[in-house]
């Protein structure tokens, strides 16, 4: 009789998946084109805005006024379409690459409930998360539980991705930040939309792996409590880069030849320098969101791209957080565990006050 391990079976998948998509040459590596140049500088600053000593004086963020269609509707939900210019201020719009000017929105909500007795969640995308659809999928089932659904499309992605890059793979080290920067601040002047123009009487953000990570930066700066659901998330890039599978899709040659034109590095100084600029999106230096309780991770046992302690770190810096594993791999887990995620949205709302609640 032959004992299987299912945790090794999850990991192993995780890195089957990784070989295929990081270690053959079907499509180019990530970072190609090298760091970005004075881009990469610029938003190493703008991203040092973020810091607990300048949130302060970012807000309240630029209102997005949204032009909607109706997609489809039935008598008891409908889903809507919404295009809006990204509110960044213009040093990030001329950086960012013209495809990505205006941002999309699904927002899928129940029907005849009033928006202050329902809660709506932003779902932010994972790496390579282009469409709308899975994310829908995943917020669906909640429309029973009165909790709208609303999905923005990330820059450099969908409809917003550049001309010359091909899938997820970002050309640039400074796309990766810059994406970074203008999901957080589209995720919350959406964040501010709901409650300052819908209404809502509680609200989330959540996201699967990149997407959690920047969920959890959006939760750390809003301020007011809301619901914040990291899925599968590390605590930083860096992890994710220079630690896990996705190390083996970086373009590190490219990066050593495009840092040689101001002195030369050896692999190991570029793979050094790439923790430091990546070091910026470390959210265990972001401020403790204002209702730690409502702060749930949802974390898995095997997973290849994100370890354990990266997780744990970022949990021990929020205290009063939750983590909750599931059984699964990075791969496995996106597949298999919706209904956990869906519960730890159920539940981290029910961990809020509503709007107005004196209680």
């Amino acid at each position: 009789m032959v004992t299987v391990n299912l945790g090794v079976l999850h990991y192993v998948l995780d890195h089957i998946y990784g070989a295929c998509m990081h270690r053959t040459k079907l499509s180019t590596p990530f970072f190609s084109r090298g760091w970005g140049g004075s881009k990469l500088d610029m938003l190493e600053n703008m991203i040092k805005q973020l810091l607990p000593e300048a949130v302060s004086e970012n807000w309240p963020p630029n209102l997005v006024q949204p032009v909607w269609r109706t997609v489809w509707e039935t008598r008891t939900a409908c889903l809507r379409e919404g295009v809006f210019r990204t509110p960044c201020d213009e040093k990030l719009i001329d950086a960012l690459p013209p495809e990505s000017y205006n941002a999309r929105v699904a927002f899928l909500m129940p029907k005849s409930v009033p928006p202050q007795k329902m809660a709506c969640v932003v779902h932010l995308a994972g790496t390579g998360d282009h469409t709308f659809e899975r994310r829908l999928r995943l917020g669906g089932p909640l429309l029973k539980e009165n909790i709208a659904t609303m999905v923005l499309e990330s820059p450099f992605y969908g409809r917003r991705r550049p001309r010359l890059q091909h899938g997820a793979k970002l050309l640039c080290v400074s796309d990766l930040l810059l994406l970074g920067r203008v999901t957080i601040e589209e995720a919350r002047s959406l964040l501010y939309w709901l409650e300052a123009e819908a209404g809502f009487g509680k609200m989330g953000v959540c996201g699967l792996s990149m997407g959690g990570v920047h969920a959890a930066m959006v939760g750390s700066l809003h301020p007011t409590p809301v619901a914040t659901l990291p899925f599968l998330s590390p605590h930083s890039a860096v992890v994710v880069f220079c630690e896990g599978i996705l190390k083996h899709g970086t373009a590190w040659e490219a990066l050593r030849e495009d840092a040689a034109q101001k002195a030369a590095m050896t692999l190991e100084q570029v793979r050094e320098r790439m923790r430091s600029v990546l070091s910026l999106t470390d959210v265990t230096r972001f401020p403790l969101p204002k209702n730690p309780e409502a702060v749930i991770f949802v974390a898995a046992t095997d997973d290849g791209y994100i370890p354990k302690h990266s997780v744990m770190e970022l949990q021990r810096a929020w205290p009063g957080s939750e983590v909750r594993w599931v059984m699964g791999g990075h791969v496995s887990s996106f597949l298999l565990h919706n209904d956990e995620f869906r519960r730890a949205i159920v539940d981290a709302l029910d961990r809020l006050q509503w709007k107005g609640s004196s209680l």
